[in-house]
């Protein structure tokens, strides 16, 4: 890593402290992804998930079945529909996840230096002394000494909620452990974690593959969740799986990584994904606590943003599953994952099963908020400026000087034409203090059979993309045009702009798009 700096705005004004927070439309530059679930699967509550700030709805299909999770898309799409605010979609696949199955549902109390056995044997009741596992080749890949954690699916580390193994003695397939501390595991599964030991299982499995295709082509996923990412190759694999499923060629593959195989790989990885959720849940267990922050997320942030690559960033408010409000440390986690220059935060149980959603997300937007005042947008500027070096690609040196004249002239906003995406997002790799208007030119294609326009993928996947911010151009406006049309769509983007708040009067905007072969930065002044 080059630089360990916090990237902090000096000096820090303690008068903005005091001052209240003022709602925006768009309520912060980062953003947010929650996880749908009971409670958040309704046309109200996704309503006002929405209105709060979440811009990509996470479908797990470690529970649930399709049918269940296409009633809560269905919610999704009458929530969008009637807020007109974008969502995009991520499906998140189970993958090697080694599972505790009760079948009965009823609580399972642990006691402190008592024996279980994890048992594959899955038509055996789960108990106090017996836990039935989905993986039959456990006892071929521990041994005496082991570490295994085990929690609530997902869990919070609650030592009142999660227990810790060790394993004691291997008895044929079953795994025979002393509980290093008294829990309560309650509800019908749990995640069973070991650390620093390998799976052999592959990383997309038969079930994923057959929810992506009966559930993921039918619904157009936009972003793919790969859990248990360890391989470049596993990218590699998922993505021509992908490519033969028709519009899902289009869906971008987010390397989920959760254990210390993953992190080895991580430079690899990142080269093949098209971004990375950093699962600090995990990781957490495999990692000694003291290495979890610096070698894990400052390290791999870095390299994302350096990349050019949205960073996901995962169990920031934890504690908001059961209490209206995080603990000072979870808030300042929050914000730290802002300075230290993720995409956006990833909330899982805090609005799958968290008793308040939406809370939750409003209040993690306002954190995220508060820290884009301060980031240090010079230093990461200068950073990465020196980390693309000379010479520059044209749409880098492009990107990177439309970010600089919008700070120079101090513009309220920076309006990108694009058509793949591409650009928008090489400016948004500079971290603008001022949001990115993307206006997204669709393009007609055919199959041979029938036209169609392109153009919706590339608006949601922006979704995800910190001060990225979408809107569908009129398909008769092509990206390479005359001054005509060109004119034409920049006034709508501008109306646009005007209409959520983040353009005025006498604004300078800084405007990025191609006009015939040439790339054109320019900067005009609003009049009344």
């Amino acid at each position: 890593m080059h630089s360990t700096h916090l990237l902090l705005e000096e000096p820090i004004r303690m008068a903005s402290i005091l001052e209240p927070s003022k709602p925006s439309f768009f309520p912060a530059m980062t953003k947010i992804v929650g996880t749908l679930g009971p409670k958040s699967r309704s046309v109200e509550v996704i309503s006002s998930c929405l209105k709060a700030g979440m811009s990509v709805a996470r479908f797990d299909f470690s529970w649930g079945d399709i049918d269940y999770h296409q009633e809560t898309l269905e919610n999704l799409k009458l929530a969008v529909k009637s807020t007109k605010k974008l969502c995009a979609v991520m499906l998140d696949t189970v993958g090697p996840e080694l599972q505790v199955l009760n079948k009965s549902e009823r609580a399972i109390s642990l006691e402190a230096e008592a024996f279980v056995t994890l048992t594959p044997d899955q038509e055996k009741e789960a108990s106090s002394e017996l836990l039935p596992i989905n993986f039959s080749g456990l006892s071929k890949a521990v041994k005496t000494g082991d570490t295994i954690f085990i929690g609530q699916y997902l869990f919070t580390g609650s030592e009142t909620t999660s227990v810790w193994l060790e394993v004691t003695e291997l008895k044929g397939d079953d795994v025979v452990c002393v509980i290093k501390n008294t829990a309560t595991l309650a509800g019908s599964l749990f995640t069973l974690h070991i650390s620093q030991i390998r799976i052999d299982l592959p990383t997309l499995s038969d079930a994923d593959k057959d929810v992506i295709c009966k559930w993921g082509v039918k619904n157009n996923i936009d972003f793919l969740s790969l859990s248990y990412t360890r391989h470049a190759e596993d990218v590699r694999q998922a993505r021509e799986f992908l490519s033969k499923l028709g519009d899902l060629h289009q869906t971008q593959i987010f390397a989920k990584i959760e254990n210390i195989e993953g992190l080895t790989h991580f430079d690899e990885i990142l080269q093949e994904a098209d971004g990375i959720i950093l699962s600090r849940g995990n990781l957490g267990i495999d990692l000694p606590p003291e290495k979890v922050f610096f070698y894990f997320k400052k390290a791999a942030v870095y390299k994302c943003n350096m990349a050019g690559k949205p960073a996901v960033v995962t169990r920031v408010v934890d504690s908001m599953t059961d209490n209206l409000r995080p603990t000072r440390a979870e808030a300042t986690d929050v914000a730290n994952a802002v300075l230290d220059g993720s995409d956006a935060i990833l909330l899982g149980a805090e609005t799958l099963r968290g008793l308040y959603p939406v809370e939750t997300i409003s209040i993690v937007g306002k954190i995220c908020a508060e820290a884009e005042k301060v980031f240090n947008q010079d230093l990461y500027f200068k950073k990465t400026v020196k980390y693309v070096g000379e010479p520059m690609t044209h749409l880098e040196s492009i990107a990177s000087s439309a970010v600089r004249a919008a700070i120079k002239v101090k513009a309220s906003v920076i309006i990108v034409f694009t058509s793949s995406g591409r650009a928008a997002r090489l400016i948004a790799k500079y971290r603008p203090t001022m949001p990115v208007l993307s206006v997204v030119i669709p393009r007609l294609k055919t199959n041979q059979l029938r036209w169609s326009f392109t153009g919706a993928f590339e608006a949601r996947q922006s979704l995800i993309v910190r001060g990225l911010f979408p809107m569908l151009a009129d398909p008769r406006h092509p990206a390479e045009s005359t001054n005509a049309t060109n004119e034409s769509v920049l006034k709508v983007a501008l109306d646009h702009g005007k209409a959520s708040g983040v353009i005025k009067s006498h604004d300078r905007v800084v405007v990025c798009q191609k006009v015939g072969d040439a790339s054109v930065v320019k900067i005009i002044e609003l009049e009344d």
